[in-house]
């Protein structure tokens, strides 16, 4: 079939953009709360992570695990001389070398990726790549800068629904807005449909439990306020024989003014105390039945809130908590899988718009990309040594110096020196196991070899 053929379809006739807005997704014609259409939402959302305890939990259970586990950089095949600089202007390991001294770089991955998880709260977090040509003669990252969402003024889209550029407010009173071309941006956005490139937040579900919520506690600590410990009541005493009419009137009218500015003037303490007329009376009088409790829909708010991101398990183990508690695992699960997914997608995103870039600014369109990796989240079971010595035993694990290496780690043992090695266990040449190949040599030559070529990591 010729590549002219007609019947092969080569241009998009369709869009992804909603028809009124091809130009640009500043707006979601689809959200009905006025309070959450952009950029208005992004006050709401800053609003609940940082005063509701319950969606402060939440979030922490979801980006402190993927910022806790080990991101590393996987050769997937790539030259060595290109794994080697891309882990060193990351400042990560490269998978199978934990003990391999990293460069000194000024960029914080891990501030990175606090960041970059942003994008759960507020739909999107976008940062700007700069780079700068050094002595060796090659560019390298030298800026991966945050662009806070609330100074983000406009986003451009294509209509095929691919992201053209972002816009950002002026600043120290520059009336000219900053303009951000798409090939310079890392882009992270949750849930993106179509041409929104602003994304949805995690708590855009939550939201209406949040309101509701919040609006209970207040009632709540008013209820409290105002009933806890009772409202001081004076009663003024009879009017005495012979007084009559309008005497009367404002004999009982002078009483009661002065019985209410005695009523607000109650105090405790060691000197309190009141004098009033014979026949008066002074009492605190609470409320005559239950007052209302707000604690289970509170809770049941909470409970809402959690459901949102699958953090179930979050509300186990409370007084009014029910159901059986193996369901606990199977709640971490599924909520597990939820982390590993946003994991992956932090990674796809980082290794498509930022180390493919490097590598293609460095190595050209042909050069193979490693790319960014991290361990499996939860739900790994410990190696002991016991469990190691009977895979060892049975040949189902063949030791090698990678796998020597990890566990010297994870038992907090010192790194292994070829110079200092006894002859016990297994025999192998220094910094070589059987089957494998070395990728120490970052001019690209490995083991010996000029091809170019590495040995593939696993991806975690």
């Amino acid at each position: 079939m010729a590549a002219s053929d007609p019947a092969i379809p080569q241009t998009a006739k369709g869009y992804e953009v909603d028809g009124a807005l091809s130009w640009w997704s500043g707006i979601d014609q689809h959200e009905v709360a006025p309070e959450l259409i952009w950029p208005r939402n992004l006050y709401i959302y800053d609003r609940m992570r940082r005063q509701d305890a319950q969606v402060m939990s939440v979030l922490r259970a979801v980006t402190l695990p993927i910022r806790r586990t080990q991101w590393r950089i996987d050769p997937s095949g790539a030259p060595a001389r290109v794994v080697y600089q891309v882990a060193d202007d990351l400042g990560l390991p490269i998978v199978g070398k934990p003990n391999r001294p990293t460069a000194q770089t000024d960029f914080d991955f891990g501030e990175h990726l606090r960041l970059a998880l942003l994008k759960l709260v507020f739909g999107h977090s976008f940062f700007e790549q700069v780079y700068e040509v050094r002595a060796d003669g090659k560019a390298h990252l030298a800026e991966l800068g945050w662009r806070p969402p609330r100074t983000i003024s406009q986003v451009d889209v294509n209509n095929d629904g691919t992201l053209r550029a972002v816009h950002q407010w002026g600043i120290l009173g520059q009336k000219d807005e900053v303009i951000i071309p798409a090939k310079d941006l890392v882009p992270y956005v949750t849930d993106r449909e179509g041409g929104n490139w602003l994304g949805q937040s995690l708590l855009r579900p939550a939201y209406k439990f949040w309101l509701l919520k919040d609006r209970l506690l207040r009632v709540q600590a008013q209820t409290i306020d105002r009933n806890g410990l009772g409202i001081p009541t004076y009663t003024a005493s009879p009017v005495p024989d012979g007084v009559e009419g309008e005497e009367a009137k404002m004999r009982q009218q002078a009483e009661i003014n002065a019985g209410m500015a005695l009523a607000k003037s109650v105090r405790a303490g060691d000197n309190a105390g009141l004098a009033i007329p014979h026949g008066a009376q002074m009492e605190l009088k609470g409320v005559i039945g239950e007052l209302p409790d707000a604690t289970k829909p509170i809770g049941y708010y909470d409970d809402m809130i959690a459901r949102a991101v699958l953090a179930h398990f979050l509300n186990l183990g409370g007084d009014d908590s029910t159901g059986s508690y193996a369901l606990g695992d199977t709640f971490a699960d599924f909520f597990t899988l939820s982390l590993q997914t946003v994991a992956q997608e932090i990674a796809e995103v980082f290794t498509k718009n930022v180390i493919t870039d490097l590598v293609r600014l460095n190595y050209g369109s042909d050069t193979p990309i490693p790319r960014l990796a991290f361990e499996e989240i939860g739900s790994r079971s410990t190696a002991t040594s016991q469990a190691v010595y009977q895979l060892v035993m049975s040949g189902a694990v063949t030791m090698d110096d990678p796998l020597e290496d990890y566990l010297r780690d994870k038992f907090g043992m010192p790194p292994r020196d070829p110079a200092t090695a006894r002859s016990s266990g297994p025999k192998t040449a220094p910094g070589k196991a059987a089957g494998t190949e070395s990728t120490d040599a970052p001019d690209g030559a490995v083991d010996g070899s000029t091809d170019g070529s590495t040995t593939e990591g696993n991806a975690s």
